[in-house]
C-alpha cells in the first residue's frame, strides 16, 4: 500500500510516512466533500484510499495573472509611487506577483523598489516568499492574523502614511481580510489594495447549489476547504439561495467543516462557525487530520 501511495502522489512522499501506522477504511461510511480546484487530485486520491466517499465539487476558479489588467495598473502605481509600508498577505500571491510582473517587464524595477519600503509579513510563508528574493521583513506576527497587524499599526500610529496591501485573491463580504485595509483607513492611512489571483465562482452553479442543498439536510459528514474564497463562494451561492443560515446550522451541527488554516478558516470563524484545522496548514496535514478526527464525529468505529 505504500508503494502504490507513493507512485499515486510522487511530489508528496511525506504523506506515506503516516499512512503505514493506520488501517485504510477509517473513513468506510462517511462523505467528505473537496471544494479545492488545484491539487484536488492528490487529496481526493488520499481520502478514497481511506474509505471516504469522496465529492468533488470546486469552488472557485482561479484567473489566469497575465490577464489582470487591475494588477498591472496596480503594479505600475506601486513602481512609480511607491508606498512607505508594503503588506505582504500571503507566499503564493507574493511570489505570483513577482512572476506577472516579470512576464510584464517590471519584476527588477519592483523588487528594487520594495527593497526601500517597510515591509510587514502576516506568516513564516510569506516571510520566506519576501527574503527568497532577497528583501527583508521589519516584522511579521506571531499569530499570523491582520488583527495583530492592525493592533501594531495602530499602536505606531499610521494617519497620514502611504501603504499598500496585498491580497491573495478577490475581495467579498465574506472575506475578513480586507478588515485591515479598512482599519488603517480609518486611522487615517492613505490605502492602496490590490489582489493577486483574482477567482471566481463556478459559472455552472448547479453543482455549488447542490452543495449547499447537500449541507443543509445533512447528506455529507464534512466539507473541506483550502482556502478563504471557497468559503467565501459557497457563502455567496448559499445567500443566492437565501440559505445561509441553514449552512451555519449545518456547519455547527452534523457536517462538519474543516480548514487547512485560520485564515481559510476566518470567514466562518466571522459568523461564529466553529471548524477544525490541522496542527500545520499544510495540505498533508488536512489530510491526516480528517482522517483522524471525522470518524469520532461521525460514530463510526477505526
Amino acid at each position: 500500500m505504500v508503494a502504490a501511495l507513493r507512485r499515486a502522489r510522487p511530489l508528496a512522499p511525506h504523506l506515506c510516512v503516516w499512512v503505514v501506522a493506520m488501517s485504510s477504511d477509517e473513513l468506510t461510511g462517511l462523505t467528505v466533500v473537496v471544494t479545492a480546484e488545484r491539487r484536488a487530485a492528490d487529496f481526493v486520491a488520499i481520502l478514497e484510499r481511506h474509505g471516504a466517499a469522496v465529492v468533488h465539487t470546486p469552488a472557485i476558479h482561479v484567473l489566469p495573472l497575465t490577464a489582470d489588467e487591475d494588477l498591472r495598473v496596480a503594479t505600475a502605481s506601486i513602481i512609480a509611487d511607491p508606498p512607505e509600508l508594503f503588506v505582504a498577505s500571503t507566499a503564493m500571491g507574493f511570489r505570483g506577483w513577482l512572476e506577472v510582473a516579470d512576464e510584464w517587464g517590471m519584476r527588477e524595477e519592483l523588487i528594487s523598489v520594495l527593497d526601500g519600503v517597510r515591509i510587514i509579513t502576516r506568516g513564516p510563508k510569506a516571510k520566506g516568499a519576501v527574503r527568497g528574493v532577497g528583501l527583508r521583513e521589519e516584522w511579521s506576527p506571531e499569530t499570523e492574523s491582520f488583527e495583530e497587524v492592525l493592533s501594531r499599526l495602530t499602536a505606531e500610529g499610521v494617519d497620514g502614511k502611504s501603504i499598500a496591501v496585498q491580497h491573495h485573491g478577490t475581495i467579498t463580504e465574506w472575506e475578513p481580510l480586507t478588515d485591515l485595509a479598512a482599519g488603517l483607513s480609518a486611522l487615517g492611512a492613505e490605502v492602496r489594495e490590490f489582489s493577486v489571483y483574482r477567482w471566481t465562482r463556478p459559472q455552472d452553479q448547479l453543482p455549488m447549489r447542490e452543495l449547499v442543498d447537500s449541507i443543509v439536510h445533512g447528506r455529507v459528514d464534512a466539507v473541506t476547504f483550502t482556502s478563504a474564497p471557497a468559503v467565501a463562494s459557497l457563502l455567496s451561492t448559499a445567500k443566492d439561495m437565501v440559505r445561509v443560515a441553514e449552512v451555519i446550522a449545518a456547519f455547527s451541527g452534523p457536517v462538519t467543516p474543516f480548514c487547512v488554516g485560520s485564515v481559510t478558516a476566518s470567514p466562518l470563524e466571522a459568523l461564529g462557525v466553529p471548524t477544525l484545522q490541522p496542527p500545520r496548514a499544510r495540505l498533508g496535514s488536512l489530510a491526516r487530520f480528517v482522517i483522524e478526527e471525522l470518524p469520532r464525529r461521525g460514530g463510526v468505529e477505526g
